[in-house]
């Protein structure tokens, strides 16, 4: 069982994807993760990557999709992965398309994590992080036990640049931008299944599961 997860930032597609991943015992590959460890183990390609990151700039999509195909045929991924943050743009759907097509492999489901900008711009700005423990609260869902300090630590609780409200919107804009196309690409492939993300983390899981099957 091949997936691909989408969803725009705070739609909880990474939280989804690791029950996925335990739920079918295949594993959860991050981009991230795949930089982190080819980096870490000194692979050609993470000295690749590495050059690029070390000057701050993006890793170009067809190195980014090497890597992804490198991690894919890996022994622990020979049931299937489920993919979360990649990928992002349509050349680099393209180019993962095209990769599994020589590896006479595709994807089976693309999941939409749906959720509308307001909910996320709301879900995000309540967020609060203790930069002293790094334990994170949310002032609606996870509240500390008293406003403003850590449960943890006794520090002071902040709002996170990342989390602003304006900061979001951009995210937010940067997503539909990019990564929103990737919706209609996947429905083009006949792959695509949605989930209303707004529901309880539960409820979507057991909406995905009963995509997949038990």
């Amino acid at each position: 069982m091949r997936i691909i997860m989408l969803g725009a930032p705070g739609a909880g597609k990474g939280t989804q994807a690791k029950k996925i991943a335990g739920k079918y015992n295949i594993p959860h590959i991050s981009t991230g993760d795949i930089f982190r460890a080819n980096i870490k183990n000194g692979t050609e390609l993470g000295k690749k990557a590495k050059t690029y990151m070390d000057q701050g700039l993006l890793v170009p999509d067809e190195l980014t999709c090497d890597l992804v195909v490198d991690r894919i045929q890996q022994e622990d991924a020979q049931n299937g992965y489920v993919l979360d943050g990649f990928p992002r743009t349509i050349p680099q759907a393209e180019c993962l398309t095209a990769a599994l097509e020589k590896l006479g492999s595709k994807i089976d489901y693309a999941i939409d994590v749906d959720v509308p900008d307001s909910n996320i711009v709301n879900r995000m700005s309540g967020r609060r992080a203790c930069l002293k423990c790094g334990a994170t609260y949310h002032i609606v869902y996870a509240a500390p036990a008293k406003e403003g300090v850590c449960d943890t630590c006794g520090e002071a609780l902040v709002l996170r640049d990342d989390d602003k409200p304006e900061t979001v919107q951009k995210r937010l804009n940067v997503y539909h931008d990019q990564t929103q196309p990737l919706i209609d690409y996947y429905t083009k492939a006949g792959v695509l299944k949605s989930v209303d993300g707004t529901k309880d983390l539960e409820e979507v899981f057991q909406a995905i599961v009963s995509i997949l099957g038990e």
